[in-house]
């Protein structure tokens, strides 16, 4: 079984790349490459890039790419049905892939072999003066708000017509396990949602990479960026509003998965995630079953509305 060991990038479609341009920009992401089209973007860190986004008659989720662990996982996942043989990535950043498309029709490549960034300054984190420890000594906190910046792709969610039948395919493929799992509220099934990992041994990895959750609608609910601690959240939550971008959700702090939230709307109508303080989790981990309301999934801050995650 290939092994998927990160996130590589999402891939969205829009009419106006200059748009999604600006947008990303402030949201805190940095342009590698623009041409007629196709527009690549990266955080601060290796990868190089995250997002890609295509020339199109309508603003749409594309897919996914997921990077696995070698060239012998690229063969394969080659020999399954419906995959493509092993091909050069034209793109910027190069390396190998192999194309597949999940049952609802999302495009899922797996990569190996892409360049690396030469990774960006970043501030290093600010130390935190509890009430039980303070690190802090002699030294002051200054911020500016400004847009916030994005180190990685911590991960997507996606709207499914079969959860079992999408979860089986990413199982098989990637050999992705679940973290935890949604039931009805008061019940304990049948699941509806799976937040799925990758699985890394004992190396520590995020509780999530993707989120998948039936539903009427086949669409993504959200991508998901990583910043660097709470001010960084805090200083481009202030720079969004400044920028009067739309807000969606947040600030709070998630019940699974730990992380503190802040979701926007960007100019074409697409949720983005701002996240910090996530758990992380090694292949001992064994998911549970959350059943209560939508409203629970949140510890503090602003709730999301009833049908957040449906």
């Amino acid at each position: 079984m290939a092994t998927a060991i990160d996130i590589a990038k999402v891939i969205y479609e829009v009419p106006d790349l200059p748009l999604m341009e600006r947008t990303l920009a402030d949201f805190g992401l940095v342009l590698v490459e623009r041409g007629d089209k196709a527009l690549y973007m990266r955080g601060t860190g290796a990868q190089h890039h995250i997002h890609e986004t295509r020339l199109g008659p309508k603003a749409r989720f594309v897919g996914a790419a997921i990077e696995v662990s070698s060239r012998e996982d690229l063969d394969e996942l080659a020999a399954l049905n419906g995959s493509s043989k092993v091909e050069a990535v034209t793109e910027p950043g190069g390396g190998w892939q192999v194309r597949m498309t999940m049952p609802d029709g999302f495009e899922i490549n797996a990569v190996w072999g892409r360049a690396r960034a030469e990774p960006l300054p970043v501030r290093a984190s600010h130390a935190f003066n509890a009430g039980d420890a303070k690190p802090r000594v002699g030294a002051s906190i200054r911020v500016k708000r400004e847009p916030c910046p994005v180190i990685r792709l911590g991960h997507f969610v996606l709207h499914v017509s079969n959860h079992d039948e999408s979860v089986a395919w990413l199982k098989e493929r990637f050999g992705l396990l679940p973290s935890d799992h949604f039931a009805p509220p008061g019940e304990s099934g049948p699941i509806f949602g799976t937040f799925l990992r990758c699985n890394r041994g004992k190396t520590p990895v995020d509780h999530h990479s993707m989120l998948i959750l039936q539903s009427d609608t086949v669409t993504v609910h959200h991508t998901s960026y990583e910043v660097q601690d709470m001010d960084a959240i805090m200083a481009g939550h202030d720079y969004l509003v400044s920028r009067n971008w739309k807000l969606d959700c947040g600030v709070g702090r998630h019940l699974l998965g730990s992380q503190v939230f802040d979701y926007w709307k960007d100019a074409f109508g697409f949720r983005i995630e701002h996240y910090t303080d996530g758990d992380v989790v090694d292949s001992d981990h064994q998911p549970t079953v959350f059943n209560g309301t939508a409203g629970e999934t949140t510890q503090w801050g602003m709730e999301p509305e009833a049908d957040f995650f449906m």
